[in-house]
């Protein structure tokens, strides 16, 4: 037994993933979100009141039930399926063939071994087969994947993995620059490291045209 949580506190700190997808069960649906907060405040007010915090002050009195909602509203929304972005494309009918690249997209997700939030950049391309897609879907692609308990390179494969499937090519790219608080706040409290991963797909495997991506981003990084 011992040995088992010295193995996943090894994990955790070393921040390693241990699945290329979410790790959710079966019946991570079988409740609505009303009920989800409700029995999350419960366990949230048995947090605190064993940190020795009085609920009954006025600033302490609501944070149960805000916690719940966030936790299930907006920081793990995107859990949920019935969530995810739409997958509506467009014809290329300019016959735009050279990469397109949105960059900067802001990443708020939280770090699935200490619960503490990844903030960064995300910056993502694709060159079209003959299907195109709104900016702003790019964003939310990152957005939704984002809005769950991540391990950053999970993250940086599943954006790279929604837009090939939703674009009907390989040729799709995400290199994401982000800060960890579970590195930067505890631990060795590194406050200016941060964490850089990329999935390159179809051509973007290539030199010259990954050389081309990273110089649109000006990242200096050698992959």
């Amino acid at each position: 037994m011992k040995q088992n949580e010295d193995f996943q506190e090894e994990i955790g700190n070393n921040h390693v993933a241990t699945s290329a997808q979410t790790p959710l069960r079966a019946d991570a649906f079988d409740i609505s979100d009303d009920e989800k907060i409700e029995s999350i405040k419960k366990d949230v007010e048995h947090i605190l009141n064993t940190l020795g915090l009085d609920l009954t002050d006025d600033s302490l009195k609501g944070t149960p039930n805000r916690v719940a909602k966030m936790f299930v509203k907006e920081i793990f929304g995107g859990l949920n399926p019935a969530k995810k972005p739409s997958s509506s494309t467009f014809e290329n009918k300019y016959k735009y063939g050279e990469m397109l690249v949105e960059k900067n997209i802001v990443v708020y997700s939280t770090c699935e071994h200490h619960l503490l939030p990844i903030v960064g950049r995300a910056h993502v391309a694709y060159i079209s087969k003959g299907r195109v897609v709104g900016l702003s879907k790019m964003n939310r692609v990152v957005d939704f994947y984002a809005k769950r308990p991540q391990v950053q390179e999970r993250l940086t494969m599943q954006i790279v993995q929604e837009l090939q499937n939703v674009l009907g090519t390989m040729d799709v790219a995400c290199v994401i620059d982000a800060k960890h608080l579970c590195v930067n706040s505890r631990g060795i409290r590194d406050i200016e490291s941060s964490t850089v991963t990329s999935e390159f797909g179809g051509k973007f495997k290539e030199d010259k045209v990954k050389r081309e991506f990273l110089d649109y981003i000006k990242l200096d990084t050698q992959f």
